[in-house]
């Protein structure tokens, strides 16, 4: 049984792979940053360890990376903002060194079409990762895809989001670049055979899909499938820069994935996949039906235990809402314990101190839920002592509840849109953080002028609430 490290298996291709390979009967370690998350969204399985890793973390990285036979690298740097090209470069070194040390028999590195023109630091990022890992011994596949057909995919996720929140389509006048977007189907084909490869050599394999369409022929296919008459219009005066803060507004793909995208996307991005369809035969799913499949799936991320598998929340989810929520939050670093802190937080709902700061505000949004289409606000506490999964707080139901460090809290008024409420104390050593974080799946564009809207709110209250948490905490 080989033993397989998923590197970034909580982003979008990883944490969809993993259950892939563990069918195929692999021993799987799923390592990223973001492990509390990829644990929620991953089901647990007798073949899979999770493992926090942080490749900037060199000496982790050198412990860690030799213990396998084969490994996906399917890092990268985008969330990171500025200087990711660096950064991505950084962390590739610090996977090239462990691999000098190991005896990995094949690494599979998921990188990004180069156009023949253009000047994108994504792309360039991806290229030159490729370019480092091969001066290792061992040996490198990488496979450059383009745009990604599947729910979670943030270029296509982009396109989605611009369909269901606008009634007219504000695009940059990169709508008239063409690609071959590949389904994630036939993109996992390829790296499942790729590990099962017993000789394996350093090869570069472009992958695409069967169908080549401008980004206003692909809006065209999104809108059939949603049911959408397409309303486009490309100006110029959306520059790349102008774009990414559009993007902000307009979808709930994070804004550094999104800037980072979009000076990839004025360019064609055509794979010419000849020469991988020829070594791994498939039938190439076309456009048209990659879209139907993604949208027919849409909402399928929420069955996990990222909403503590919640059935108020899979019946309340609706097409159109964002794949990616919006976040908003506050911490505050403090001596005090985890248990002293916890000791407060489960106290949230008492009548004499519901939200610990700003109760008046909490209780103007009930009273604002008619407006909606609620009604009067009804007033519900734990039964106590401790919270506990099921319990009502007024309109909020606790759906995790891992204590002392996690309880997270399903928004149960009316609203365009499907939230919770987090709160999260982590354990630093010598001190402790308390996290309090709100995130927000928006309805088209209600759903965004919602939370906008209430944004100022959350900024305010959020921030007294974590500093009210650690006073009270004794």
């Amino acid at each position: 049984m080989k033993r397989v490290l998923v590197l970034g298996a909580s982003g979008y291709v990883g944490s969809q792979l993993i259950p892939i390979l563990l069918d195929q009967g692999y021993q799987v370690t799923a390592a990223a940053r973001q492990i509390d998350y990829l644990k929620a969204r991953v089901l647990p399985h007798s073949q899979l360890t999770f493992e926090y890793l942080d490749l900037a973390d060199r000496n982790a990285t050198l412990a860690l990376v030799p213990q396998f036979d084969i490994v996906f690298f399917l890092v990268h740097g985008m969330a990171h903002g500025h200087d990711f090209l660096d950064y991505e470069l950084s962390l590739a070194q610090n996977f090239r060194d462990a691999l000098e040390l190991s005896d990995i028999q094949h690494v599979i590195y998921l990188s990004a079409i180069q156009p023949q023109t253009g000047n994108s630091e994504h792309l360039a990022a991806r290229k030159a990762t490729g370019k480092l890992l091969r001066t290792s011994k061992v040996p490198i596949t990488e496979l450059r895809a383009g745009v990604i057909i599947g729910p979670g995919s943030a270029a296509y996720e982009i396109m989605r989001d611009f369909v269901y929140n606008l009634p007219v389509l504000i695009a940059p006048k990169w709508v008239e670049s063409k690609a071959n977007p590949i389904a994630l189907e036939n993109l996992n084909h390829y790296l499942i055979e790729l590990a099962k490869e017993t000789s394996p050599t350093t090869e570069i394999y472009e992958v695409g899909g069967p169908d080549t369409l401008s980004y206003r022929e692909q809006f065209a296919t999104i809108c059939k499938q949603i049911g959408k008459p397409l309303r486009l219009w490309a100006t110029p005066l959306l520059t790349p820069k102008i774009a990414s803060y559009w993007l902000g507004v307009v979808t709930s793909v994070p804004s550094s994935i999104g800037r980072a995208l979009l000076a990839g996307l004025e360019h064609d991005f055509i794979a010419d996949s000849s020469a991988i369809r020829q070594r791994f035969p498939q039938t190439l799913i076309s456009y048209e039906q990659a879209v139907k499949t993604s949208i027919e799936q849409d909402g399928k991320f929420i069955r996990s235990n990222v909403w503590g598998f919640e059935p108020a929340a899979l019946s309340r989810w609706q097409a159109g809402y964002g794949y990616y929520p919006k976040k908003t939050g506050a911490s505050f670093t403090t001596s005090k314990t985890a248990e002293q802190l916890w000791d407060v937080v489960k106290t949230i709902g008492d009548p004499k101190d519901s939200y610990f700061f700003a109760n008046i505000l909490w209780r103007t949004r009930e009273w604002l839920d008619i407006f909606f289409g609620g009604g009067r606000p009804v007033r519900r506490s734990p039964e106590g002592p401790e919270l506990k999964v099921g319990d009502f707080i007024d309109s909020w139901k606790v759906i995790r509840c891992e204590q002392p460090y996690f309880l997270s809290l399903l928004f149960g008024m009316k609203g365009p849109g499907l939230g919770r409420l987090e709160f999260t104390i982590t354990d630093h050593g010598d001190k402790r953080e308390i996290n309090i974080s709100a995130w927000w799946h928006p309805k088209g564009f209600l759903g965004l002028l919602y939370w906008f809207a209430m944004m100022p709110a959350h900024l305010f209250i959020f921030k007294g609430m974590v500093r009210a948490i650690v006073r009270k905490a004794k």
